[in-house]
């Protein structure tokens, strides 16, 4: 996830409908930012699978004994099938983000449904499980986007806060830092365990970090685990 900001817009071909950023978005679409449960925080993933990061991840997980979710790469997915199936059978759960990680708002509508067809078909085919979650690359997504997730049965969830853990010069540190700087009951964490479309091995500055952000948590009496724990509040698109 390397597109500056965090803006979430349901876009027509070619003009722009809504852009909900930050604070509005909160207010406005709660759910749709991945608010829930005071109580508890999501802890998601994108761009999955990858075959180094993702078993060491799902290690890092197995043995914290929390769950996830995964919003994975459909075509990831169907290059490594093993991977793919082992974040289900770990107990995981599973999610959409989309075949291709592509900017949604440059493509047309007949692209945008096929893409997100195609991902929920392979993602589906591969792990066995059926998503019920989507995220769209770098968060934007298109009205055809927003249409064709609806009848698939997909729910839209951004996030609260994330680990910027996609640069070149992230570290455990710097990931962990960026977490939990916008860290608050109810929220719901992006994070990344792959290099898909990232800095090359980024992903360990992730490994690093995820299990002090685990921990403190938990120091906080905040309960970790996926968007189906999560108790997403009323306002989606």
């Amino acid at each position: 996830m390397s597109l500056a900001g965090t803006a979430f817009a349901t876009l027509t071909h070619p003009l722009p409908s809504i852009a909900a950023i930050g604070p509005l978005r909160r207010r406005l679409l709660p759910g749709l930012a991945g608010l829930g449960d005071p109580r508890h925080v999501a802890l998601t993933f994108d761009d999955g699978p990858h075959p180094e990061a993702t078993p060491e991840l799902l290690r890092i997980l197995g043995n914290a004994g929390v769950r996830a979710t995964f919003f994975l790469l459909g075509r990831m997915a169907e290059e490594l099938p093993e991977v793919a199936r082992a974040i289900a059978d770990a107990g995981h759960e599973i999610g959409v983000h989309g075949y291709d990680h592509r900017l949604l708002a440059r493509r047309g509508p007949a692209a945008t449904r096929y893409d997100l067809d195609r991902a929920t078909a392979a993602i589906t085919a591969v792990t066995g499980a059926r998503p019920r979650w989507w995220r769209p690359p770098y968060g934007v997504a298109n009205t055809a986007a927003m249409l064709e997730s609806r009848r698939l049965g997909l729910r839209p969830v951004l996030w609260t806060t994330w680990g910027r853990d996609w640069t070149a010069t992230c570290t455990p540190d710097s990931v962990y830092r960026s977490v939990l700087r916008k860290l608050d009951g109810g929220g719901t964490i992006l994070l990344h365990d792959s290099d898909v479309s990232a800095a090359p091995k980024c992903w360990l500055a992730m490994l690093g970090a995820l299990p002090p952000i685990l921990t403190t948590c938990r120091a906080r009496g905040l309960a970790v685990g996926p968007l189906a724990e999560h108790r997403l509040l009323p306002g989606r698109l």
